[in-house]
């Protein structure tokens, strides 16, 4: 007994409308090839979103540090030209000397102690805007001396720039504690 060969009647169709002569392991073949050739475009596509979260994860890890080290011109370098900041409890700061007055004055608080940790990093399709968002620790001492301790959340807006760099274009952050603990701290 042999084995009867069964072609699909959509393979039939096809060889019958387009005379492809293609027999069925050839057709399997091409239809791998060109999910595969799919699937390797796509991960190209997706590495290059994931190296741009990454820039803008280190980008922000790196500011974080400057400004945990206290460094006021290296901390006011990741702001574009443009930028404006939203701090908790102020007006809002857009030129470049009311965004280093912020960290000027926050910088000189006695006891200043401050850090943040991106949670979620997200890149437009475009691929020149970004979004970062996080959390931060800050401790600044109270007119008697004491530590005070805060804790928030923060959001960020980068935009890639034309040398290919990353600059924060807005930025904003407030507490996650009730308005009367936050208070004393903006109050430093």
């Amino acid at each position: 007994m042999h084995a009867r060969r069964v072609r699909s009647p959509a393979l039939k169709n096809i060889d019958a409308r387009f005379n492809s002569r293609l027999d069925d392991a050839m057709k399997i073949r091409t239809l791998l090839l060109t999910l595969t050739l799919g699937l390797a475009v796509s991960a190209v596509c997706l590495a290059g979103e994931t190296k741009a979260e990454q820039a803008l994860r280190e980008a922000d890890a790196a500011w974080s540090k400057a400004a945990e080290s206290k460094d006021l011109e290296k901390t006011v370098s990741y702001y574009s030209a443009d930028a404006i900041v939203l701090p908790p409890n102020a007006p809002i700061a857009a030129t470049k000397e009311a965004i280093r007055k912020i960290w000027q004055d926050m910088m000189a608080s006695p006891g200043l102690v401050i850090s943040w940790k991106a949670t979620k990093v997200e890149v437009a399709k475009s691929g020149d805007l970004g979004f970062v968002s996080g959390t931060y620790e800050l401790t600044m001492n109270d007119a008697g001396g004491k530590p005070v301790n805060d804790r928030g959340k923060y959001v960020e807006v980068w935009e890639k720039k034309a040398d290919g760099k990353w600059k924060c274009g807005t930025d904003t952050w407030n507490s996650d504690l009730p308005a009367s603990a936050s208070a004393a701290v903006e109050k430093q």
